[in-house]
């Protein structure tokens, strides 16, 4: 118990890094806190700073999530232990320490989770992503279809009670993120990926 704390919290602080944020920054982009949707995420960032931009920080927020789950899985060799490196970079990247607790959505940042924590959950998510996003053009619903199924994959692959428990709360948490996502599509207003 005591080790899974210490666990989520280290990965907590990492998972508090903003790629959105530094790699604007850096790139002289406005900041996606107050720009764009406002969400310091890659759809916003592709739309601030184009492909180029979104690439990079898809990636920080990816490794963000793949590195503390898999280190906390291959050193404490644990699913618990695992579980909670993916739970608390997921939630540093909703509630960032380091950039006034405003953070974006989490869906890659949880993506790199579940490959660490098993990669083959993990590359069927993205390739789940993928081809959502390809059909319909919609981010968030393919986000959205994605981490309903993530919970599936896991149980059938590991059988894990808490590392299925931890990916359902985590999926529960993108619902509520992506609530107002969720009003758009529904509503018809939810742009398309590459729609300014």
């Amino acid at each position: 118990m005591i080790t899974s704390l210490i666990v989520a919290i280290g990965a907590y602080f990492v998972g508090s890094i903003s790629s959105a944020v530094i790699t604007c920054k850096a790139m002289g982009l406005p900041d996606p806190r107050e720009d764009g949707s406002g969400n310091p995420g890659t759809t916003n960032v592709l739309r601030l700073g184009g492909k180029k931009a979104a690439a990079v920080t898809l990636l920080g927020d990816m490794l963000k999530g793949l590195l503390p789950t898999a280190f906390a899985g291959a050193y404490f060799g644990t699913l618990e232990a695992t579980s909670a490196a993916a739970f608390g970079s997921f939630i540093g990247h909703l509630y960032p320490i380091w950039f006034g607790f405003k953070g974006g959505k989490g869906v890659a940042t949880a993506l790199g989770a579940i490959i660490g924590a098993n990669w083959i959950a993990g590359l069927l998510a993205a390739a789940t992503w993928l081809a959502v996003l390809a059909v319909t053009k919609f981010s968030s619903l393919a986000a959205l279809v994605t981490f309903t199924a993530v919970p599936l994959y896991l149980w059938l692959l590991t059988h894990s009670v808490v590392l299925t428990t931890t990916s359902i709360v985590i999926s529960a948490m993108l619902f509520w993120r992506h609530r107002s996502n969720i009003n758009r599509l529904i509503s018809g207003e939810e742009p398309k990926v590459g729609k300014k």
